[in-house]
């Protein structure tokens, strides 16, 4: 992924002062045909925004996801017919006057296990905290040379064994939370204990 070529936006995200915070759904790797029941989760989830991590595929999978809240998506490696989405996108997560995050958005952000130097470096040069991204299809928060990677998985057909799940971002001012929910069932989703 050289830098020099990637398309660069950014954008601010303003979220609803409530008690119980705000919520973001993230999700990636639809390759034009989600879950049938993406949109129940939606329903149940009533995010404030949604963040697409790229493999779109059909771009009409973004037209569904607005119905539910705002989308900011960003350009997947098989994403070829929408050069008008970024390759990676700054998103300033707000309240009121309060600024509450900033989040790096991109698709291959990790090679394997390991957070890619590229993205390192992209999240550093924008004050990003959190970078969320997709390809792998593989759901996982970890946190790697200062910076929190959350990879929501894939709502979109199943790859080898891997579950289909979508991540949420619960914010207030105070904390930031990350969780993955099994997007067939609607229920919390974590990884099984190894072996």
């Amino acid at each position: 992924m050289a830098t020099a070529r990637l398309v660069q936006k950014s954008e601010t995200i303003p979220l609803p002062s409530r008690p119980e915070g705000a919520r973001i759904v993230a999700v990636a790797d639809t390759h034009s045909l989600p879950h049938s029941a993406l949109r129940q989760r939606l329903d149940e989830l009533r995010p404030d925004a949604i963040l697409h991590a790229g493999d779109i595929g059909d771009l009409a999978v973004l037209d569904a996801l607005t119905r539910h809240a705002p989308v900011f998506a960003v350009r997947g490696n098989i994403d070829s017919r929408a050069p008008y989405l970024p390759d990676v996108l700054t998103l300033d997560l707000t309240q009121g006057d309060k600024h509450l995050l900033r989040v790096l958005l991109l698709h291959i952000a990790v090679a394997g296990p390991r957070l890619r130097a590229d993205a390192a470096r992209m999240a550093r040069e924008a004050k990003a905290s959190l970078i969320v991204c997709g390809h792998s299809h593989v759901p996982f928060i970890t946190q790697e040379r200062g910076l929190t990677v959350f990879n929501p998985g894939s709502v979109g057909p199943r790859r080898f064994h891997l579950p289909i799940v979508l991540g949420t971002l619960d914010i207030s001012p105070e904390r930031v939370s990350l969780a993955h929910i099994d997007c067939e069932t609607g229920r919390p989703w974590s990884p099984p204990p190894a072996p």
